[in-house]
């Protein structure tokens, strides 16, 4: 076997530079398969996505708010006074905060319990539209927990 073709049978390696964001959401790529030399390296798209699908899961306004404001607490906290690992995951974990409580405002749900902040366009007795234009303005209609 000639050199050049023993060279030819190497993989080439793979290094992406990583930030203080992106080395989290690197990590989670690793996790499942190191992106092959001149592949699309999937962590970019994974800094969205993966924070935006907890969110759908998770989708809570208390529980989103409580996430939110412990990772805004370790982001705005001097490196210097960190001594946990959690503090490499903080945008990681503000992201998920963030997509929480936005989902959570979706669902109108807080810790748990539906909220009705503007009211229902149903009649929760007879189940009948009150008026035939009545559209809620934001997230799901209150009327819809009911359902079975």
């Amino acid at each position: 076997m000639s050199a050049m073709s023993a060279m030819s049978a190497m993989t080439q390696p793979t290094h992406f530079h990583t930030t203080e964001f992106t080395h989290t959401f690197q990590q989670i790529v690793n996790t499942y398969g190191v992106p092959s030399y001149k592949e699309l390296n999937p962590a970019f798209f994974t800094s969205v996505t993966f924070p935006f699908l907890f969110g759908v899961m998770f989708g809570d306004i208390g529980h989103g708010l409580l996430l939110l404001t412990a990772a805004s607490a370790l982001c705005l906290l001097p490196p210097s006074l960190s001594t946990t690992d959690i503090y490499k995951h903080r945008y990681l974990l503000l992201l998920m905060g963030l997509f929480s409580t936005f989902c959570g405002l979706i669902y109108n749900d807080f810790l748990s319990i539906p909220l009705n902040i503007f009211g229902s366009c149903y009649n929760f007795e007879t189940g009948h539209r009150l008026t035939p234009q009545c559209t809620y303005p934001v997230g799901v209609d209150p009327a819809w927990y009911l359902s079975v």
